[in-house]
């Protein structure tokens, strides 16, 4: 009479994993993954806003980061939706373009002070500066990171998805 024996200690492991995968594992590291795309694409955003040299930039770099005043970071767990982003009020003058006159206007007073070479706005000030209506190109910063995230999203994903299954399988 023959003996076979079979081990099937990895089939067991293989089948603990998926069972482990249906308690909701998935979904928690599909969350992982789509917040540190998130923190990512804050980080290309600030990058690109320096390297662009974005006048005045401090409040809206400051706003890029993940849980700052003035951030939008929703992240919902249903549909795993990332929405990232910005309530600065200035953010897409800056980055798409913008005139310097209301339309119809040739000129425009803005109230405030020189502080070297940069001109602050206030509001109070008695001086200020006297603009002429132009248009002022946009940066582009957001549109350019977005570009940049697309382009490291399939490598992303692929070391992702290796990890994944190196750790359940």
């Amino acid at each position: 009479m023959a003996v076979i024996n079979i081990d099937t200690s990895e089939m067991k492991k293989f089948f603990d994993s998926v069972n482990k995968l249906g308690n909701g594992d998935i979904e928690k590291e599909l969350k992982l993954f789509l917040e540190g795309i998130g923190v990512e694409f804050l980080r290309v955003l600030r990058d690109e806003i320096k390297r662009r040299k974005v006048v005045d930039s401090r409040q809206l770099l400051k706003s890029f980061i993940k849980d700052e005043e003035n951030n939008i970071w929703k992240l919902k767990e249903g549909n795993l939706t990332l929405e990232v982003g910005t309530s600065v009020n200035y953010a897409n003058y800056v980055n798409d373009g913008h005139g310097t006159c209301r339309p119809g206007e040739e000129r425009r007073f803005v109230p405030g002070y020189w502080k070297g070479d940069r001109f602050v706005y206030d509001k109070s000030a008695k001086g200020g500066m006297l603009l002429k209506a132009k248009f002022v190109d946009g940066n582009h910063y957001w549109d350019n990171a977005v570009m940049i995230i697309e382009k490291m999203l399939p490598d992303l994903m692929e070391a992702k998805m290796r990890q994944f299954l190196e750790n359940y399988f």
